[in-house]
């Protein structure tokens, strides 16, 4: 019974890790507010292998949720895209993080203010390029008259957050929509980017 259980578990682990070890990965991080919506937003995307809720940007080591949402750490909410090339092109990432966020703001996201809400794109050497030209042409097409005041940092220490974080809109979802609704996330990206972001 016990090499039967043994084996489950080990032909469970092969399957659940094979689509992701077995395929050619690259990643991004983006910094879009509360870490949950983005994530969320991001594992919508076809292409797109998983989103994982975590911190960077700042100087504390390992920092916990506590320690980056009380300020002071310099960490920003963040997400790691892990996505296939081949089914999407970091351009493409780029494109939808502009429309699912508010870039008229430094100072937070939506309903959660502090510099750890801020909007950013933390870029690698390969991707500093497409990250800059990116913005300025947002810069050029945005459909609203506000500033882009999204940073552009070069990309340091990710730090995935703590279990329950992650996937947080699977695992509590009418939690998850309440803070989402009440924190008027989806109607202000409608009122700047249009109802076809």
């Amino acid at each position: 019974m016990k090499r039967l259980i043994l084996l489950s578990l080990f032909v469970c682990f092969c399957f659940s890790s094979a689509g992701y070890a077995g395929q050619r990965t690259e990643e991004a991080i983006f910094a879009g507010g509360c870490f949950w919506c983005i994530e969320a937003d991001f594992e919508k995307l076809e292409g797109v292998i998983e989103a994982i809720s975590g911190y960077t940007g700042g100087h504390t080591e390992n920092p916990t949720y506590k320690q980056v949402s009380a300020g002071g750490t310099g960490h920003l909410e963040s997400v790691k895209v892990i996505y296939d090339p081949d089914k999407i092109s970091y351009s493409k990432l780029l494109d939808y993080f502009w429309r699912h966020i508010d870039p008229t703001r430094d100072d937070g996201q939506f309903c959660d203010g502090g510099d750890q809400y801020r909007p950013a794109i933390f870029y690698t050497e390969e991707q500093k390029d497409q990250a800059f030209a990116s913005r300025e042409k947002i810069e050029k097409t945005k459909p609203f008259p506000e500033p882009i005041k999204v940073e552009l940092i070069k990309a340091s220490t990710f730090y995935p957050a703590e279990d329950y974080h992650q996937n947080y809109y699977r695992k509590n979802p009418l939690r998850y929509r309440y803070y989402r609704f009440g924190c008027g996330r989806d109607r202000r990206v409608e009122e700047l980017w249009g109802e076809d972001h």
